[in-house]
């Protein structure tokens, strides 16, 4: 059976981003396992989660999946988890990741080995595409350096932050993920005139935002029914 680990964030995950390729895959008979930065149950961002921003359905869809589903809400630390064993890493976004995922050691080396082996692919979503402007290969070379991304636009997030960085519920954004991934080498294309932005460079996959989650949980589940013939 194949195999999968979703890196969620403990800072606010966007439900949709996650949801939507666990459910996917886990559906195809994927075996999941969820890791978080210490082992703590996943905190979704409720901006994903509000039926003002994202639709009564998704919202109620999202929120019952969150509350409910084990692997949610029974995660392994990230320290205790090795790349080798997953036939697929998943990193959801949210700003969240921002504070913690993109910036833990563990996850950059659980995303090196994954892209470094033949036999794993990696799904990286919207914020948490960030961390590949920190991610090192093991010859010290920027793991993006060169690739093609998408994730989430400076143009979006000009109409979250405030002139000073400051998110809606007071954090200050670190850094922005179009900034570092571009200067990491990075080639980055948010493909903003289409609705959906999915960009696919060998094993890497990332997805710009909450509205390419559906094609890029399909995305991955090709790639995994590739390389172990699960129902496509």
């Amino acid at each position: 059976m194949p195999s999968a680990l979703f890196v969620v964030s403990e800072e606010g995950y966007w439900a949709e981003e996650c949801i939507e390729p666990l459910t996917t895959l886990h559906e195809a008979g994927v075996d999941i396992t969820v890791a978080t930065p210490t082992g703590g149950t996943p905190v979704v961002d409720e901006r994903s989660v509000d039926p003002d921003a994202v639709g009564e359905e998704t919202a109620e869809r999202m929120r019952e999946v969150h509350e409910n589903e084990d692997h949610l809400n029974n995660p392994v630390a990230l320290a205790t988890v090795d790349a080798d064993d997953f036939d697929a890493v998943v990193f959801p976004g949210g700003h969240g990741t921002e504070w913690d995922v993109n910036q833990d050691r563990h996850a950059r080396t659980l995303l090196r080995d994954a892209l470094e082996r033949e036999e794993s692919v990696a799904l990286v979503v919207c914020h948490a595409v960030g961390i590949l402007g920190f991610a090192r290969g093991s010859d010290g070379s920027f793991l993006v350096e060169g690739k093609d991304v998408t994730g989430f636009p400076n143009e979006w997030e000009e109409d979250i932050v405030d002139e000073n960085d400051l998110m809606p519920d007071g954090r200050k954004l670190p850094y922005w993920v179009e900034d570092e991934v571009k200067a990491a080498g990075g080639n980055w294309d948010a493909e903003l005139d289409e609705d959906v932005s999915v960009t696919v460079d060998g094993e890497l996959i990332t997805a710009r935002g909450p509205e390419s989650s559906v094609a890029a949980a399909n995305e991955l589940q090709q790639a995994l029914a590739r390389d172990a013939e699960i129902e496509p």
